[in-house]
Formats: structure tokens, sequence, C-alpha cells
């Protein structure tokens, strides 16, 4: 699902070279392609999960890191990628982002193993950290303030459809082609806006830009890293190996040096003084833990649909549409919320709504009706996410005096980012154990050969994925079958009774701390 305060980092921006009319329809059909490519990969990958963990004999500790790899360095780097651009040309730093994005989606494809293909994503997520900004400042500086409404208002539509209508055709060409071809699929798509880019955009920078607070970038990359690394590798290593706890000492040790070199700059990647707001602190808190929580749901949902109850790739494609068209087609009528109400009962409702969302995951059991029992809960955490969407982005934008909008807009963006990472690394923990604790304590009553019993505890951190030993009986292997897939319910749900907690712990964010009347922004699409 896309961040929050897209929108906003372009309505905040100055112009820059208006272009001329004749060329507005290819700046958007450029930067449409282009952050589709980033938007399209993010979820179509989550439906992919399954299939390349099949393919490539994966752990879950394995796809995690697929979708972490990225994750990373996009949220790690997405600040630099923006300040990069305005320093030597937001064209330039938008086809480089393309074509980096474009080499490593072949590479993905061609990965012969998951450790390449886990570095193929990372140097995605270095693309995708030039790719985004890069498309949100092409369309700030091209569109004078008459005509950036209805650019901003185009660009959103067409890209939420690309959103939604992305893990459809993903999930088919996984079900009648290859995983592959989820990456494969970027290449001609990244070639025309590489075309459309040289033939049609201006070039233009921001004549204040100075440097890029590389310290920092390189601070907060190792921190969160060392962070994400040692809590994923828990799973396989345990809490005493030294890389274990190692790592988080060093990424906590570095996240915090973060913080004491961003107070000292004069230019720095992250202006703290913006969190003496307590508008803009309260925006980010609540957005650290709603976007964890719907971060964990995206990764393992799928795994869900595919590995526990038996849906198709296209099916579990087609699943979550709901969602991300109720955000979009709700999305003005959340923004009226704000003028009507203010931000604050928008933002303490939402959360709300979208904890009991979550709570509504906890219902479904192994062979559970799609319309009777995901339905339901994917229609209100739809709405609940609907209710909050804009009016964060107005908190956010209204935080900072307008010369500090785009600058806070980019941070909430980054924010929603590495909140969904630290979600998988942390939550994943609880997913592995909780797994693992059920499908131990059920297996005990079907009096396996330890030699059985063994292998299949090795194959644990599969989840619902592990390879059965062979000399099982069919009865035996169906048995053991449906209770690992009962153990990936019960850890599915525990999962989210905490994502329904963390949802809860946001609305309370704003309870306290978002005032109860701001101005309003203006609408974020038109």
């Amino acid at each position: 699902m896309r961040p929050p305060c897209d929108e906003a980092v372009i309505r905040s921006a100055e112009v820059g070279v208006p272009c001329p009319p004749e060329a507005g329809f290819w700046i958007l059909a450029a930067t449409i392609l282009g952050s589709s490519l980033a938007f399209i990969d993010s979820s179509v990958v989550n439906v992919a999960l399954p299939a390349l963990q099949s393919s490539l004999n994966a752990t879950v500790v394995d796809v995690q890191w697929v979708i972490e790899s990225y994750g990373l360095f996009l949220g790690a780097l997405i600040l630099a990628g923006g300040s990069l651009g305005d320093l030597f040309g937001r064209r330039l730093m938008f086809l480089a982002g393309v074509a980096i994005f474009a080499a490593a989606s072949a590479g993905c494809g061609l990965a012969l193993n998951i450790q390449q293909l886990v570095v193929a994503r990372a140097i995605q997520g270095v693309g995708a950290a030039f790719l985004v900004p890069g498309s949100l400042a092409i369309i700030s500086a091209s569109f004078q303030e008459k005509t950036r409404g209805q650019a901003i208002g185009t660009w959103s539509g067409f890209t939420a459809i690309t959103a939604a209508g992305g893990p459809v055709l993903g999930g088919w060409l996984i079900e009648h082609a290859s995983w592959r071809w989820v990456f494969f699929i970027n290449l001609p798509i990244a070639a025309a806006v590489i075309a459309i880019s040289l033939w049609r955009i201006p070039e233009s920078r921001d004549p204040g830009a100075k440097h890029v607070d590389w310290l920092g970038t390189l601070l907060i990359t190792l921190g969160l890293g060392g962070l994400v690394y040692g809590f994923i590798e828990t799973v396989s290593l345990g809490w005493t190996h030294p890389l274990v706890w190692g790592s988080l000492i060093v990424g906590f040790a570095l996240s915090v040096l973060f913080v004491l070199v961003e107070a000292r700059l004069v230019s720095p990647l992250v202006p703290l003084a913006l969190f003496a707001s307590s508008s803009f602190s309260g925006a980010n808190l609540l957005t650290l833990f709603l976007y964890a929580a719907v971060g964990i749901f995206f990764f393992l949902f799928p795994l869900n649909l595919i590995q526990v109850q038996g849906y198709s790739a296209t099916a579990t494609g087609a699943a979550l549409l709901p969602l991300i068209l109720l955000i979009f087609l709700l999305s003005r009528w959340s923004g009226g919320l704000v003028a009507r109400y203010g931000a604050r009962i928008p933002l303490i409702a939402g959360p709300l709504v979208a904890a009991a969302g979550f709570a509504l995951f906890i219902i479904p059991s192994v062979g559970a009706s799609y319309w009777k029992a995901f339905f339901p809960a994917i229609l209100v955490l739809g709405v609940g996410m609907a209710i909050t969407v804009a009016p964060l982005t107005t908190v956010v934008m209204n935080s900072a005096h307008a010369d500090r909008a785009g600058t806070a807009s980019g941070i909430n963006n980054a924010v929603a980012r590495i909140a969904s990472v630290l979600a998988i690394a942390v939550l994943g923990i609880v997913m592995v154990s909780a797994f693992s604790s059920s499908l131990d304590h059920a297996l005990a009553g079907l009096s396996l050969p330890a030699a059985i019993l063994r292998d299949i505890h090795a194959e644990q951190i599969k989840l619902a994925g592990l390879q059965l030993p062979p000399g099982l009986d069919k009865a035996t292997a169906a048995a053991v079958r449906g209770l690992a897939g009962q153990a990936f319910v019960f850890g599915f749900r525990l999962v989210m009774l905490i994502c329904s907690g963390l949802a809860v712990a946001a609305s309370m964010v704003a309870w306290r701390l978002i005032p109860k009347r701001q101005g309003s922004a203006p609408p974020l699409t038109s």
C-alpha cells in the first residue's frame, strides 16, 4: 500500500521549470509509469513469496530478506535521493533510479538462488530511493499552482489503479508463467520511462541546494541494517549468537549516533527541530505504529491465502483489491472530514476502525470462505485506513512552516517505509515462535518416530511451506500438513492481535498529541 504524504511532497514543493502544455501529458506518463514500478513491485513480490520460497527452497528468514533488503535501502536512502535530485538534477536522478531499478529487476528474474535474489532486491531498493522522490519532484517542478492539483489527481488516480491491478497481473504471471516474470515485466516499462524522460522532461534543480548529508545517510542505513539483521537472524541463529546481539547493539548505537549527529548539522537529512511540534511528532509516531501493523499484514496475508487456504496467486492478488480501492475512492471524503471536524477526530477514529479490521482477521480458520471471513475484515480495514490517510497528510503538512512542508512530508513518508521494515523483522520472530510452539504441541499427539519429528522441526523455519520428510504415508502426511496449516493460523491470529493493538496505540497517540483543531490543507486531489 502506498505510504502517506506522497501527494503532500508534490504539493509543497516550489515550481522549477514549468512545462509547456504539450509536454504535460508526457511528463505525467513518465512519472506515473516510473512510480508504478516501485508501487507494483512492492505489492506483487509479496504475492510471489510462496512461489519463490518453493522454487528456491527458501526459509521464512530468506523471504523476509527478499522484502527487507528492498525496504531497508528504500526507507534509509529515500531522503538522500531527494536531496541528490535537488543538487544534481531531478531528471538525472530519476533516470538513474529507473536504470538501476531495471538492471536489478533483471538480476532478480535471473537469480539462481535466494542469496542472489536478496542482493538484487537490495539494489532495487537503491534504485527506488532515487526513482520515487525523483518522480514526485519532477511533477512539482513541472506544473504551476493552477494546474498542479489536476496533475496530482491524475498521478494519484493512475498510480492507485496500478497499485490495485499490479498484484492481480503479478498473480496471473506467477500462476501461468513464473515468479521471475514479476521482475522481467519491469524492463519494458523502464525502457518506456527512460525514452519519454529523455525526449520530453526538462531538467530542473534547486538553486538553494548545497550538499547531501552523507554522514547521516550512512549512519541511518547502517543503524537500521544492524537492527533488522539482528532481529531477522534471531529466528535461525538464536538470541545468544554473537552476530545477533552484536548487530543489535551496533544498530542501536548507530541509530542513537544518527540523532546526535543530526542535531549538530546545519543542513541535516532530518531536521530534528521539526519534532518540537507535537503535531509532527504525533503524526510520525502514529504512522510508525499503524504502518508497522500494515507492513506485517501485507507480508503474512498472501502466505496465509496461498499456503494455508489454498488460493491461487491470481486470487490472492485480487483478494486485497477492495482495500486499495476503498482507500482511493474515499480519500476525498476523508479529506472533507478534516475541513469539517479537524484532523484529530478522524485520526482517533480511523486507527480504531483499522484495529477492528485487524481483529476481524483473527476469526478465519483453515478453509474459511473469503466472502464470509476475509472480505468483511478487508472492508473494515480499508475504511479505517481511508479515514486516516488524508487527515494524516494534512497534519504533517500543517505542522511545519511552508518552506519545510516538503521535508516534513518526506520524513513521514520515510517513517512509513521504515515502520514496515522493522515490523516484518520484529513480528516475524513472533510468527515463527508461535508457529513452532503450536506445531510441536500438535505433533506430540501423532506418535511419530523421533527422526521424523527432527526432520519436521528442522523445516519449521519455512512455516506452512515446510517440506515433509520422505517415507510418510499419505494419511500421516495429510495430517501433518493440516496441523502445519492450523499452526500458521495460530501464529497469524497472534500477530493480527498485536496489529490491532498497534492500531489502538496509533489512535491513542492522536488523542494525546494531535491538537483539537488545525488549519486544513488544500484537497490532495482535484
